[in-house]
């Protein structure tokens, strides 16, 4: 089970509106019109992200 968790994201402003990753979670990254929206869509990414390496690991262990 996932739990609350915080991470430190970066923002970056392009020319399609705003890059944002986390860099304690390598090639966790997304992007958004708009500073909300790019936040959002990071909170989204860095739960698939964790989810994913769950389920990676639980595979390992069997």
């Amino acid at each position: 089970m996932l739990q609350d968790m915080r991470y430190k994201v970066r923002l970056q402003e392009s020319e399609e509106g705003y890059a944002i990753w986390c860099p304690s979670l390598p090639g966790c990254w997304s992007q958004g019109e708009t500073k909300e929206e790019a936040i959002n869509n990071i909170k989204d990414a860095i739960k698939l992200y964790l989810e994913t390496i769950e389920e990676l690991n639980q595979d390992w262990d069997n």
